[in-house]
């Protein structure tokens, strides 16, 4: 577990050739990448741990804020121009390519040897899939940080300070590099091993610990108590879950998991909707207001605008709510026994009036 301190359907991912060694393409679903250098980055997902400590769990698809956990990840990564999760394939919610380490449960060292395999980019994010609170600010700040520096790593630390080697960014030729030098070490203090030049293109690192990579790179550190916040353990979950109901993050937690279900990739400002729904709930009555959101909404859709749409059309039911509310102000109440109609109201003559 790493120490948190509060602050303030799927649907399939398989890509069509997981097992290709030639070098992948774009992520279908997301186009050019959006991090540092015209070639973005990649993106390395760690999600084939064995989870003892939640009883052999299936810690990726362990839902906070109704989302796996593994999709809240990918949602931070969506500006990866590939995306390579090492696990056995799964739904997800955005198609991504997959990897395994040989054999699987080789360990973190091994599974982050497999996924880099499928990368081209020379920044590479590289994260577990138990982070929850991980969003994309944050990786923007680890590729920024990278891009801005001459080392061969950015990563998170947690609360109490400790390195988090799995929520950081990383060049790929320095990861390339050592793992390729922890490979020959390991043949050369082999019995009767084979040529341990032949060992680049698959390195035997199974069991060996992250730190051995990690211990030779020349790392800056980011401090991050809530991004580096992993769940190993059910209480870890249960923290997560009632920290997005913490008040100053649902609203947040809620519209981000509203889109992801929904499909829509749209920002827009949630204090204008809100203070929509005030007035249309104070000016004309209450149930106008969730009727009165959903049709800016729905207004903003055909007009095929972005959150320019959203704000143009907020601003036009707030300024109607408003008039509803002042002409309320402005009628003066009937005078004691007379009815409450118009001067010129025609009377219902109905037989049944």
């Amino acid at each position: 577990m790493t120490a948190y301190e509060p602050v303030g359907d799927q649907r399939a991912g398989s890509d069509p050739a997981p097992d290709s060694e030639a070098g992948p393409g774009p992520d279908p679903a997301r186009g050019p990448g959006t991090g540092p250098g015209p070639a973005g980055y990649d993106a390395v997902v760690l999600a084939g741990g064995a989870a003892r400590r939640l009883g052999g769990a299936d810690k990726p698809g362990l839902r906070v804020g109704g989302r796996a956990l593994l999709d809240r990840v990918l949602a931070a990564c969506a500006g990866a121009r590939t995306t390579v999760v090492v696990a056995e394939p799964r739904p997800t919610a955005r198609p991504v390519t997959w990897a395994r380490e040989d054999p699987p449960g080789g360990g973190p060292l091994a599974a982050l040897a497999a996924g880099l395999r499928h990368t081209t980019a020379e920044h590479v994010l590289v994260v577990s899939a138990d982070l929850p609170f991980l969003a994309g600010p944050t990786v923007g700040r680890l590729l920024s940080a990278l891009a801005a520096g001459d080392a061969d790593g950015v990563l998170l630390t947690d609360a109490d300070g400790r390195d988090q080697p799995l929520v950081a960014a990383y060049r790929a030729s320095a990861l390339r590099r050592e793992l390729a030098a922890l490979a020959r070490d390991r043949a050369g203090r082999s019995a009767g091993a084979a040529d341990a030049t032949d060992t680049a293109d698959t390195p035997d690192l199974t069991g060996l610990p992250l730190r051995r990579l990690t211990g030779a790179l020349r790392l800056t550190r980011l401090p991050d108590a809530v991004a580096s916040f992993d769940c190993d353990t059910w209480d870890d979950i249960a923290t997560a879950r009632a920290r997005i109901r913490e008040h100053g993050h649902v609203l947040d937690e809620w519209i981000s998991a509203a889109k992801d279900e929904l499909g829509i990739d749209l920002d827009v400002d949630i204090k204008v909707l809100l203070d929509l729904a005030r007035d249309a709930a104070h000016g004309v009555a209450r149930p106008a207001a969730p009727l009165t959101t959903f049709l800016v909404g729905y207004a903003a859709g055909r007009a095929q605008g972005g959150p320019e749409a959203v704000a143009e059309a907020a601003r036009k039911a707030a300024a109607l709510a408003l008039r509803w509310a002042e002409e309320a102000a402005a009628e003066p109440a009937p005078a004691p026994g007379k009815p409450d109609v118009a001067p010129d109201a025609t009377p219902d003559t109905r037989p049944d009036a």
